[in-house]
């Protein structure tokens, strides 16, 4: 059996807390193994636990979570650092990417991408939520790595739907670049979701930019 993915919780809010609590215990391959109510405590607990993620709200008392995410990335660089917050803030996901953190969600974001996105980061993914685009991109620049010609797992025609999607296209207007129908498209973009272990347009495309595959230059 494949081992769970092991997840320390910190967030001030108690409700809020044990409510993801809840949720998360209904992934299988999940166990939350600790919370914290504070970054100091956060720290703290993520020394004593090693967790493999620790999902971590941005605005906590004693220390937020972009400095407690930096403590625990220096005694503990095999937890991966998830921050979550409230606020689409371009100045947040810098200082959070530059801390080290692996992933940046907004709190409103669904159970689907939350499990998703901890399951990616704990094997090394960069996840950004669905901030504006160019916002986005200006923050992977450090992230990019060296392009690669060959896509295991994708054939040519989900490579070139995912790359119209990159573009900013709909499902519709790539449909009609291609002359493939709709519903195509859909299926493609299904394939490349279950192919790359992701679970929405936008992590399919950071996916895709943080290996080569589309330059920055080639979105919105």
């Amino acid at each position: 059996m494949e081992k769970s993915t092991t997840v320390l919780l910190a967030d001030d809010h108690t409700l809020f807390r044990q409510g993801l609590r809840g949720l998360l215990d209904r992934e299988a391959d999940i166990e939350v193994v600790a919370e914290a109510k504070d970054g100091a405590e956060a720290v703290a607990t993520a020394a004593q636990q090693r967790p493999d993620v620790a999902v971590l709200d941005i605005s906590m008392p004693l220390l937020d979570g972009i400095e407690a995410g930096r403590r625990i990335a220096e005694q503990s660089p095999a937890t991966k650092i998830l921050l979550l917050s409230a606020y689409d803030s371009a100045d947040y996901v810098r200082r959070a990417l530059k801390s080290g953190a692996s992933g940046y969600l907004l709190k409103n974001v669904d159970m689907t991408m939350l499990a998703g996105s901890i399951r990616l980061v704990a094997k090394g993914e960069l996840v950004i939520d669905a901030a504006p685009t160019g916002r986005l991109l200006q923050l992977l620049v450090q992230r990019e790595t060296p392009a690669r010609t060959q896509v295991e797992g994708l054939n040519p025609r989900e490579m070139e739907v995912l790359r119209l999607i990159a573009h900013g296209k709909t499902n519709k207007e790539a449909a009609s670049d291609l002359g493939i129908s709709e519903r195509t498209v859909q299926a493609h973009m299904l394939n490349v979701f279950r192919k790359l272990g992701v679970s929405s347009r936008t992590m399919a495309v950071l996916h895709a930019l943080r290996q080569g595959w589309v330059a920055l230059d080639d979105l919105p």
